[in-house]
């Protein structure tokens, strides 16, 4: 605990300011920075060692398709799959989805796919036996925020919620345990957010967040009570007893969206403007002001909203997901020449 709360750290990831204006956020995004430590080659990884990134699909919500798949591309072209290992559950059996197969295949090192047991998640914790285990409802909010505590309590590692496209290697962040901040308009009875959390391997903070949930009235249906709620009582218990809280990630490292309309990132499921240009005057174009933001910043947070598709040749498809593309075409030749080079053995 003493090295994970009080240790020394290369990255400063809180600005100390609400970086509301202009282009702040985006450039304080920009200073945290891969340290040449991380940057060092390493062999071959058990999969249980690497650092894991969990996120959740409901079965019976929505079928898993090719909409749901960015996610899965975003994480094979921005990190680490040599030391990372994204693991995706499910309510439900996703062995037979053909695009999750497909994954499992090529990456078994790297991907893997997993049903929750809630009750088996709890062990040793407050929430042990809970009637609370059971509770869900339409949305996957209730059933969603317990379970990505739960998960990084028992594995540790990263939570990224399945509505969301990464643009950056996460590993300069991963030195602090953390949430994010909602948005840029300090909300004061809901000022975190979940959908990208970080939390090692029973951490002190979890096992608060579970006697909190143990001891607290049961959740609203359709309630953030076990999502932002939870976490600013966590935070005001942490620093009401002395004790350094975990870290919030500026609104934009993973939801530039949530902002003001004069500095927030341009709409995914729109056009893009006849102009060109974004805010301040900054092109669209690869290589221009849009594109060296998205450099700078973690994800893009997408707010759900499946039943939107990316407007053909708008930013979101030129500035990333041709880039996941060609990413990952060059990392699936790496793959099948690694395979025949054992075959040859």
């Amino acid at each position: 605990m003493s090295e994970g709360v009080y240790g020394r750290r290369r990255n400063e990831i809180q600005a100390g300011l609400p970086l509301k204006r202009g282009l702040d956020c985006y450039n304080f995004a920009g200073t945290i920075q891969v340290h040449r430590d991380d940057m060092r080659s390493h062999g071959w990884v058990h999969p249980d060692a690497r650092t894991q990134f969990h996120t959740y699909w409901r079965t019976d919500l929505v079928p898993f398709g090719p909409r749901q798949e960015w996610m899965i591309k975003s994480f094979f072209a921005t990190q680490d799959i040599g030391a990372s290992r994204l693991i995706v559950w499910s309510n439900g059996d996703l062995s037979d989805n053909e695009i999750l197969r497909d994954y499992v295949d090529r990456y078994p090192d790297a991907f893997a796919l997993r049903v929750v047991d809630m009750a088996a998640l709890a062990r040793s914790t407050a929430l042990d036996g809970s009637e609370l285990l059971k509770l869900k409802d339409k949305k996957a909010w209730l059933d969603g925020d317990l379970l990505r505590l739960l998960l990084l309590w028992n594995y540790g590692g990263v939570w990224i919620d399945m509505d969301s496209l990464l643009t950056r290697d996460l590993t300069p962040l991963l030195e602090h345990e953390f949430v994010t901040q909602w948005d840029c308009y300090e909300k004061p009875y809901q000022p975190l957010n979940g959908a990208l959390m970080r939390f090692r391997k029973h951490s002190p903070y979890l096992c608060e967040a579970f006697h909190i949930i143990a001891t607290s009235p049961p959740p609203h249906i359709h309630s953030t009570d076990w999502g932002s709620l939870l976490y600013l009582k966590l935070w005001r218990r942490l620093v009401a007893s002395h004790i350094p809280p975990f870290k919030i990630l500026p609104f934009c490292l993973s939801d530039g969206r949530s902002c003001r309309l004069d500095n927030r990132l341009p709409d995914p499921f729109k056009p893009d403007h006849r102009s060109g240009k974004w805010t301040m005057g900054l092109s669209l174009e690869e290589g221009g002001g849009l594109d060296e933001v998205l450099g700078k910043v973690f994800g893009v947070h997408l707010h759900n909203q499946w039943e939107k598709a990316f407007p053909n040749g708008g930013w979101v498809e030129r500035l990333l997901l041709r880039r996941y593309e060609k990413k990952l075409e060059a990392r699936w030749i790496e793959v099948d020449d690694a395979r025949e080079e054992e075959n040859d053995y």
